[in-house]
């Protein structure tokens, strides 16, 4: 095998690494310790930015957040509002286990979200029926959330459709009263 070849399969191997993000079992040791079921508890409210696969913004959003809980059964409802005006409404069916994973629908969810959390941080996918434009698309968010402090957590979700990323949205979200 020629030089060439060998430094094109290193250069491969090294970028696919490079790519892989890391397994929310990789934040164990992290603190303060997220509790899904503790923190999205009663209102919260959220800023966030969206911005395109260039990382340029395309809207600011505020979210006011309203979580209750029977047992390990949750409902979140979210009240978006958009810059430009437009409203949207998600009210998620949460279920938390026991090993930390959770299990979520929503409306606009296609199948079922799947999350787990360790130390600070809380993991989950989904696929989403996003409209834009008048034109529905199904594309998947994958969703990392770090708690920062007991009432204050940094939200980042990567949006791909067909494993390219078309967009990312970020929010900070806050617990109001519980």
């Amino acid at each position: 095998m020629n030089n060439t070849i060998r430094g094109l399969i290193l250069f491969m191997l090294v970028f696919l690494t490079s790519c892989a993000a890391p397994d929310v079992d990789y934040y164990s040791q992290s603190q303060p310790e997220f509790n899904f079921k503790t923190f999205f508890n009663g209102k919260l409210k959220a800023y966030g930015v969206v911005q395109d696969y260039k990382g340029e913004l395309t809207r600011k959003l505020v979210v006011d957040m309203d979580a209750s809980w029977d047992g390990n059964k949750g409902v979140i409802e979210e009240d978006f509002v958009y810059d430009d005006g437009e409203t949207q409404r998600r009210v998620w069916y949460i279920t938390l286990n026991d090993d930390n994973t959770l299990t979520g629908t929503a409306s606009d969810v296609i199948g079922i979200a799947q999350g787990a959390s360790n130390g600070s941080v809380f993991h989950w996918t989904y696929s989403l029926e996003l409209s834009v434009d008048g034109t529905s698309y199904e594309v998947n968010f994958d969703d990392w959330m770090y708690l920062v402090t007991d009432s204050r957590l940094i939200n980042r979700t990567a949006i791909d459709k067909f494993g390219i990323e078309v967009g990312e949205v970020t929010l900070v979200i806050e617990k109001i009263e519980q």
